[in-house]
């Protein structure tokens, strides 16, 4: 507890050394099971939705693997006529199963770009993957609306269950438990949900303020044009407010449920802080979030490595087992039922297993390995949202003076009797 308490006290140009306890805060058993619960649930509702509704185009005799994303990536020229002929064919795919395997395919290439250092693919891969995003936005309004929605209350839930026991863990080193943690995000579940949903709505209702002034324009005899000049500058403010509120929104985005878990703010109150905290701070912020960064991608590559090593010394171990019986090429199965696994891809389904017991311990396997990986996955998650409240809690520490160790404690947690009194 003393050495927490001294974080506090190091040197100024020093606090963003704190960020750097964000690996072992994000490796705590109740965040990764809260993520690993985040990511199953993003799964369900999407599997789910593409159960209902089959909108994404594919090529016949494809299998699905050539669908009008494609033909948008590559010639988005012939994608009205793609779906034109093709729709008919009846042959469609879920937009969450065609996002899921092409934003796997961009991130195992991300990743191979960055082994050997090459940042231009690197970009390449997530330009192509923010392309898809703007498809599926642009394509399949309906669908993303609905998926964003569902999943907002989802995150709104684990990611403030999270960040709230990254705070209280930084500020006292405490661990809450995982009910008390979503026990707090429930509570504060309306302040989770709307605070990134608020700038969004703010923005374009200006917009859409400036898109009626564009409406005069259409007064017939020249008065319209007239208008439209004079009310140009009222035009130009809307913009500007516009930008600011949207520049303050991206850059930070990262603080908002930060605010709430820590300091048990509204969605208004957490999004005016974040924005003060930005303009006030804005390199400060800019240092510490390229730490994290950095610290994080270093820490992924050593989870990955440590799952890799998991999955693979247990694979090689079972065919070591089976080669003791190699007359009967038992080595074999165990090849047919679970693919060797590399750093660049942990899990892979078998397509070699034949007869019905066989594609058992197949599916088993695999889904026992996609464990692995989904644990990989929620310590990215973890990761993101305790690197983001210690941030939080340093731009707080800087901006406002306020000590590490005041957080907002609820009323009824604060009328319970403490230990030893």
């Amino acid at each position: 507890m003393d050495c927490e308490k001294q974080a506090g006290q190091i040197p100024e140009n020093l606090l963003f050394a704190n960020i750097f306890r964000s690996f072992r805060m994000a490796i705590g058993p109740g965040k990764l099971i809260i993520a690993l619960g985040l990511i199953a649930g993003i799964g369900f509702v999407g599997w789910s939705l593409d159960k209902v509704t089959k909108s994404v185009v594919t090529t016949p005799g494809s299998n699905g693997r050539e669908t009008e994303l494609d033909l948008f990536l590559n010639a988005p020229h012939r994608l009205e006529s793609y779906i034109q002929k093709y729709a008919p064919a009846g042959q469609g795919r879920g937009v969450f199963s065609t996002m899921w395997a092409f934003g796997i395919e961009k991130f195992h290439g991300s990743l191979k770009n960055l082994f050997e250092l090459n940042l231009p693919g690197i970009l390449y891969n997530v330009t192509q993957y923010l392309t898809a995003m703007e498809w599926a936005f642009k394509h399949h309004y309906l669908y993303c609306a609905v998926f964003g929605l569902i999943n907002l209350c989802l995150i709104s839930i684990a990611g403030g269950a999270i960040c709230r026991i990254a705070a209280l863990q930084f500020s006292r080193d405490e661990k809450p438990g995982i009910s008390e943690a979503l026990r707090y995000s429930i509570n504060k579940f309306v302040s989770f949900f709307t605070a990134p949903v608020f700038p969004a709505g703010f923005v374009i209702g200006v917009i859409g303020l400036i898109a009626l002034l564009g409406l005069l324009a259409n007064i017939p005899f020249g008065a319209g044009e007239l208008i439209t000049g004079i009310l140009t500058p009222a035009a130009l403010v809307g913009g500007a407010v516009a930008a600011f509120v949207l520049i303050g929104a991206i850059a930070g985005f990262n603080l908002v449920f930060p605010a709430i878990a820590y300091d048990g703010l509204d969605s208004l109150d957490a999004v005016s802080r974040s924005f003060h905290y930005i303009y006030v701070r804005p390199w400060r912020m800019g240092i510490y979030t390229a730490a994290g960064v950095i610290y994080g991608a270093i820490c992924y590559l050593f989870v990955r490595f440590f799952a890799f090593l998991l999955l693979w010394t247990t694979y090689t171990g079972l065919r070591i087992g089976a080669c003791l019986d190699s007359k009967q090429g038992l080595a074999d199965k165990i090849m047919a039922i679970w693919p060797e696994p590399s750093f660049s891809r942990l899990t892979l389904y078998s397509t070699s297993a034949g007869s019905l017991p066989e594609k058992a311990g197949a599916f088993l396997v695999y889904l026992f390995t996609l464990i692995v990986v989904g644990l990989v996955v929620s310590f990215i998650i973890s990761f993101y949202y305790s690197a983001n409240t210690v941030i939080y809690a340093l731009l707080r520490n800087k901006v406002e003076d306020m000590p590490f160790d005041e957080i907002y404690t609820p009323l009824e947690e604060a009328n319970l009797p403490q230990k030893g009194a």
